[in-house]
């Protein structure tokens, strides 16, 4: 019997279930980072992990804050120039897995990581794109994972910064996949002790669901063991990194 967890937990637990032994992923920071991480501790030990910043093969014991965070280069097999990574990687298609993360999702799948609100004037000024366009475009499999709700999961995107098709969209309440030649994300699996209609209610568009809509497993001791002690590290490492201010 799985001990008590959380929703963001059985969602980055989901979310690395889906990675395969021996993939190469590029991987976003955030949730795809705790995910992919996740997975190379458990399950996926051989997983090369790719970031941004050119590192390859990447083996952090704390989850990073940003791509220039000095551990993806310390643990990294190697460091390549950045574009070196998007020809030679992304472009010749030596990419398995892009992992994403996004403030905004449509029903196809496509990402809003630009801004909220009208783009000349917005509410929110989010990071941008980085190399988010091309992982969704040219990575043989792309994997979203984002917390759900009908602000981040809308109708329209207030700005499309990458395409839409993924795999699969896991987040924190179920898994949506697209079904069909439409490309239209389905709603086909749920956690336990999470209804169809909480879903649906969760969703800024009418979500479609799979006529058997199945049950995750829940979280293994092992898994919850693992990605606790990632998160412990992680707040560790970050706790005692220096800040300086600078005068103004």
């Amino acid at each position: 019997m799985s001990a008590a967890y959380t929703p963001d937990e059985m969602m980055t637990i989901a979310a690395a279930r889906r990675l395969r032994d021996g993939a190469v992923c590029f991987v976003g920071i955030g949730l795809p980072s705790a995910a992919c991480n996740l997975a190379r501790l458990t399950h996926a030990p051989n997983l090369v992990l790719i970031y941004e910043s050119g590192t390859v093969g990447t083996r952090p014991s704390a989850l990073p804050l940003s791509i220039g965070d000095g551990e993806l280069a310390e643990t990294a097999r190697s460091v390549i120039p950045l574009p070196e990574i998007f020809t030679h990687y992304l472009q010749r298609g030596r990419v398995d897995v892009g992992f994403l993360g996004a403030a905004q999702v449509d029903r196809v799948g496509g990402l809003n990581s630009t801004v909220i609100g009208p783009y000349d004037a917005p509410t929110v000024r989010l990071p941008g794109a980085g190399g988010a366009p091309e992982i969704a475009s040219q990575a043989r499999e792309v994997f979203v994972v984002m917390k759900q709700s009908a602000r981040t999961f809308v109708e329209r995107l207030d700005f499309r910064t990458s395409a839409g098709r993924p795999r699969a969209l896991i987040t924190d309440l179920g898994v949506m996949e697209p079904v069909d030649d439409t490309g239209e994300l389905v709603l086909t699996q749920r956690y336990a002790g999470v209804t169809v209609e909480q879903v649906r209610a969760a969703c800024g568009w009418p979500l479609r669901v799979a006529e058997a809509v199945r049950e995750v497993p829940p979280p293994t001791d092992e898994e919850l063991r693992v990605l606790r002690d990632l998160q412990a590290r992680t707040k560790a490492a970050h706790a005692t990194r220096v800040t300086i201010t600078l005068p103004r």
